[in-house]
């Protein structure tokens, strides 16, 4: 069964919100706008590639998700990843969730994104509890230490953006689905 994405349910950022609410709404919009390219596709659609490329909108739902709870859990709060990733070997197979994505059913896929967006937000709030968009990370950069939150959601807002380029291309050419 493939899942549906209502896009109009999108919601951009106000004009004129304040530091906190306008990157929260910028990262959300880009979430759904992953959920909308990704929606009422199969599990052959959702693992179709386009050579040379071997990404895939599977993959990269799958990928995004591990980023959530990578960057808003494990670096920003020191949180173990859940699973599936906290059994992965990173090292052996550092494309796991791209190669693997494709053996997963599309209801399986959105609720792992879903789930790691709703962790990533609970990291968020208690980021923002603590110390506002200033908090640091408890994991460092290996050069330049400590991560802020603030730094954190705009690099997630600027990986949503180049990937959800790429989603445009690779959904209007597995059924001619287009939009921003």
């Amino acid at each position: 069964m493939t899942q549906t994405f209502d896009e109009s349910t999108r919601i951009e950022s106000a004009l004129r919100a304040d530091e906190t609410a306008a990157l929260r709404a910028f990262l959300d919009y880009h979430r759904d706008t992953l959920r909308w390219k990704c929606s009422g596709l199969t599990q052959e659609q959702l693992a179709q590639t386009h050579p040379p490329s071997t990404v895939t909108l599977g993959g990269m739902m799958k990928h995004l998700a591990l980023n959530e709870v990578g960057w808003f859990g494990r670096t920003l709060a020191g949180v173990p990843y859940p699973e599936p990733f906290d059994a992965v070997d990173w090292d052996a197979d550092p494309d796991w969730e791209w190669r693997t994505a494709a053996d997963d059913s599309p209801q399986a896929l959105r609720d792992l994104f879903d789930d790691c967006c709703r962790r990533a937000d609970a990291g968020i709030d208690d980021a923002l509890a603590r110390a506002g968009l200033d908090a640091t990370s408890v994991r460092e950069s290996s050069k330049d230490g400590a991560f802020s939150l603030r730094w954190i959601l705009l690099h997630m807002i600027e990986e949503y953006a180049r990937h959800n380029g790429h989603a445009d291309l690779i959904r209007e050419s597995i059924d001619g689905v287009t939009g921003e």
